[in-house]
């Protein structure tokens, strides 16, 4: 688990469209005791004290997504990512941590 730790992030508050989410469902399994935010509570929006109901999964799928480089101080995107596609060809292993690998091209 703990290099689950090192690479979940909690990229942003975002919806998917209803085909993009069948599709991640599909793929999804319970999380087993000792998830990394087991415990954690999210919040409905931004400064909102009303708190989501969450259901923590394995954190074993990769997704590839599109997003500015926009990043507040607490290290979450600032505005939506955008779902492309999900990535059944690549593992954990094989994708950096945050923080981790070549930097990304300005522009």
């Amino acid at each position: 688990m703990a290099g689950a730790r090192a690479r979940s992030q909690e990229p942003a508050r975002n919806q998917l469209r209803p085909d993009a989410a069948r599709q991640v469902a599909e793929h999804l399994t319970a999380a087993a005791p000792g998830h990394p935010w087991e415990g954690v509570r999210f919040s409905a929006t931004w400064g909102s004290r009303d708190v989501l109901d969450t259901t923590l999964v394995h954190p074993v799928l990769v997704a590839e997504v599109s997003a500015d480089r926009a990043i507040d101080h607490g290290g979450v995107y600032r505005h939506p990512l955008r779902f492309q596609r999900l990535r059944l060809d690549v593992g954990l292993e094989d994708v950096p941590g945050f923080g981790e690998g070549p930097a990304v091209a300005a522009g």
